[in-house]
């Protein structure tokens, strides 16, 4: 057999739409045959400082284009609608530049593919840190990278460093980027299953996405970009893809395969999966038609033992941004500047909301609550307080010391959240839910104290949530994950902190609302939304 060599990932060509930052920081030098692209590394700081800055408050013309089509679309839900417009409207925020579109503006991940013609002189990663590190510090961005100090002490960073870089080396003069903000949310819905060759006929392959499609839930804030890899030379290189994908990194691969082992996209597998999210009937986060904009199936070479399978998604803030770097200087994707354009002119009509007052003593709120099935939608006023992850731990740890539970979470409805930095004149930072899941291990137990009655947080959660609400007359109510500019702007009114103020964007906080949208998920009978699709 002869050798052939083959790029495993050919991407056909690149239609991406280029803005260009500047001239400067790049030269052209002759080193005998070989062109040099010499590049200042203060290009690469100013390069990943311009796309973080850009991908947190600006997203791309197609995504944004994919919710105007839910709006238009007869066969979406109500709350399809619902969801797709309140995210328009976010993006309309958010791109004045003070309100990030999500609130968890997520781990800064870069990946780049550097020519071998391309010159630095430096430590790339450090310098792509850098701008990385100015961007977080100089816009209302928040710090969510925690660092081990010892096994079980952590600490916030108080940079939003480190961040992801992965740098590979290709051919030629050219210096390649892909940036992304991956938030938790949406990292925590990537999924590798260990599969064999069983899977890989029509019947298995079927049953295998229909249930494992139900793994991603709505708590990384659908519609999703969803990417589905099967195969891969090893799972890290399976999980690759995924993120790629799921990014769009990958829409121009071809779409067969060859002897020599090329990634491609399955087309008739895109469409199937899509038919399967649809009918799902999870919808845009409250039930519908739009579990997903787009699916992405990507097949791979494997080892004959092996079969990974790797499922991922980008979320409804879907922050991906290409750049570049040539000999004309440096280049970054061009992003929507005008999100405004694709709002229509009236709202989509929609019943009216149920107003529940949240300044009320909780047995009222609770007997208030308890009138309404679920999926009912309501608009909150009053008073939440603000508690996530650390928070739950640090009141189980006074709990389980025989103290008191603070009387802020009885009296008080309970919002999974941590926001990010106020803008100057504004009561708030951007400040959406955070996945409720997250939280589930402490319920029961915060209930049988008295607190944690009513939660407030996104996507679903487990069958002991359910039965502790159950027992002990408790409510779980859905926010939509994505708007979380648009509920700062219009919905918050003041916010001050409370408790455990060390903790940064994880310290208890209590916060005033008005008009806050939400949905009641689970109920006091054991009525769960969720658990009926």
């Amino acid at each position: 057999m002869d050798f052939i060599y083959q790029d495993p990932y050919p991407i056909l060509k690149d239609d991406t739409q280029y803005r260009k930052i500047t001239s400067d920081f790049v030269k052209v030098a002759q080193l005998g045959e070989r062109e040099i692209l010499s590049v200042d590394p203060k290009g690469l700081e100013l390069l990943a400082q311009e796309a973080m800055r850009d991908v947190s408050f600006m997203l791309r013309t197609s995504h944004l284009e994919k919710l105007r089509a839910i709006l238009d679309d007869p066969e979406a839900t109500d709350n399809d609608r619902f969801v797709a417009y309140n995210l328009l409207q976010n993006a309309a925020v958010a791109i004045e530049g003070e309100l990030p579109s999500c609130q968890d503006t997520g781990t800064a991940i870069v990946m780049a593919k550097k020519g071998e013609n391309v010159y630095t002189g430096a430590d790339d990663a450090e310098y792509l840190s850098k701008g990385i590190f100015n961007t977080y510090q100089e816009r209302n961005l928040r710090y969510s990278q925690i660092v081990p100090i010892s096994m079980f002490e952590e600490k916030n960073s108080g940079s939003n460093l480190p961040a992801q870089i992965d740098i590979y080396a290709k051919k030629g003069a050219s210096y390649e980027f892909l940036f992304l903000a991956k938030g938790g949310g949406s990292a925590n819905k990537t999924y590798l299953y260990q599969q064999t060759k069983s899977l890989l006929n029509e019947k298995s392959l079927d049953a295998f996405i229909r249930a494992k499609i139900m793994d991603l839930g709505t708590s990384a804030c659908p519609p999703y970009h969803l990417a589905l890899v099967i195969g891969g030379t090893s799972a890290e290189a399976n999980l690759a893809a995924v993120k790629k994908a799921s990014a769009g990194y990958f829409d121009h691969l071809p779409t067969s395969g060859n002897m020599a082992g090329q990634a491609f996209r399955d087309l008739e597998w895109e469409k199937r999966v899509q038919l399967i999210c649809q009918q799902s009937q999870i919808g845009a986060q409250f039930g519908g038609k739009y579990f997903t904009h787009d699916v992405r199936v990507i097949r791979l070479p494997r080892h004959a033992a092996s079969c990974p399978v790797g499922l991922g998604v980008s979320c409804s803030a879907d922050r991906n941004i290409k750049g570049k770097i040539t000999k004309d200087g440096i280049f970054v994707e061009q992003l929507e500047v005008n999100p405004k354009r694709l709002l229509p002119e009236t709202p989509p009509h929609l019943e009216a909301a149920v107003e529940i007052d949240l300044n009320k003593p909780m047995p009222e709120i609770l007997a208030e609550l308890s009138k309404y099935p679920i999926k009912t939608r309501l608009k909150l006023n009053g008073t939440l307080i603000v508690a996530r992850d650390i928070a739950h731990a640090k009141i189980k740890e006074l709990l389980d010391a025989g103290k008191p539970m603070p009387e802020y979470f009885k009296n008080h409805p309970i919002y999974y959240a941590g926001p990010a930095k106020t803008p100057e004149g504004m009561p708030s930072g951007s400040f959406g839910p955070t996945t409720a899941g997250r939280m589930d291990v402490y319920v029961e137990e915060f209930q049988k104290n008295g607190g944690s009655m009513v939660m407030l947080a996104k996507g679903n959660r487990t069958k002991e949530v359910m039965n502790a609400c159950k027992t002990y007359g408790g409510f779980y109510l859905g926010s939509i994950g994505g708007p979380a500019a648009i509920l700062a702007k219009e919905n918050i009114l003041s916010v001050e902190v409370v408790d455990f103020e060390e903790l940064g964007m994880e310290a208890v906080r209590k916060i005033t609302i008005k008009d806050f949208p939400a949905f009641i998920i689970t109920d006091d009978k054991g009525n769960d939304f969720f658990a009926n699709l």
